[in-house]
């Protein structure tokens, strides 16, 4: 057997077996922001559809198993820690997560990202930034091309697992930072903070199906997946 096998089969066991078959997964709905911000939503693509740059067994895996959990761990912390989901907004939850336990700060940041992340990909989006938004990455980095080394630079220097991030500060300057674990630049415990404007997944579960140990290689690929409309909107909707 391969070790490309063994590597798949050992990911599996660990995880927990994926389900139905992936290649003719349903589509799932467009978002509905109708529900709690706390809750799941509904992917608005197919598993598959992020092919073949994200393969459709990662991306049932970390929607159903991964990210579901980081849900449910975070509605059973806001019940034993009395936060009422239908008086506080989890992005302000994030700003003073550390009042919190380490399960609120876990899940909760774990929920989010996982929800920014899905939104933040789309299949055959724009391939570059357009306006307000090109206009200041190109004003911050030099260029678009400099401002993808820097968040590739990012993605890569995080030891362990984390999160790379494009945020805009509170004077509305552009910048690229990575996060440990499930911690993100809304918390007040951020050592850069600000309001993302696109992320990255770089937890071995969100590529080591399909690129193994080659993180960089997963970095070069997800490029042809950022949904750099929604991101522009991102940008501009911060005051």
């Amino acid at each position: 057997m391969s070790n490309s096998s063994q590597n798949r089969r050992q990911f599996l066991k660990n995880t927990g077996k994926a389900g139905i078959a992936l290649a003719s997964a349903p589509i799932l709905g467009a978002w509905n922001f109708s529900t709690s911000e706390f809750q799941q939503q509904a992917l608005p693509y197919a598993y598959n559809a992020l092919e073949p740059f994200i393969d459709a067994m990662t991306m049932e895996i970390h929607y159903t198993k991964h990210a579901a959990t980081y849900a449910k761990k975070l509605a059973d912390a806001c019940v034993a820690e009395k936060v009422d989901t239908t008086q506080v907004s989890l992005t302000n939850l994030l700003g003073t997560i550390s009042k919190y336990s380490a399960k609120m700060r876990n899940n909760a940041g774990g929920h989010f990202n996982h929800e920014f992340f899905w939104q933040i990909m789309k299949p055959s989006p724009a391939t570059t930034p357009q306006g307000e938004l090109a206009e200041a990455i190109n004003k911050s980095f030099g260029s678009y091309t400099a401002f993808q080394t820097a968040f590739a630079d990012a993605a890569k220097a995080r030891f362990g697992s984390g999160w790379a991030w494009l945020i805009k500060k509170t004077d509305g300057q552009l910048a690229v930072c990575s996060t440990a674990n499930q911690d993100n630049p809304l918390m007040d415990i951020a050592e850069i903070k600000g309001t993302p404007i696109i992320a990255l997944d770089i937890w071995e579960h969100a590529y080591y199906l399909k690129y193994q140990n080659r993180r960089p290689d997963y970095i070069n690929s997800w490029w042809n997946l950022v949904n750099w409309e929604l991101a522009g909107k991102k940008y501009n909707a911060v005051g």
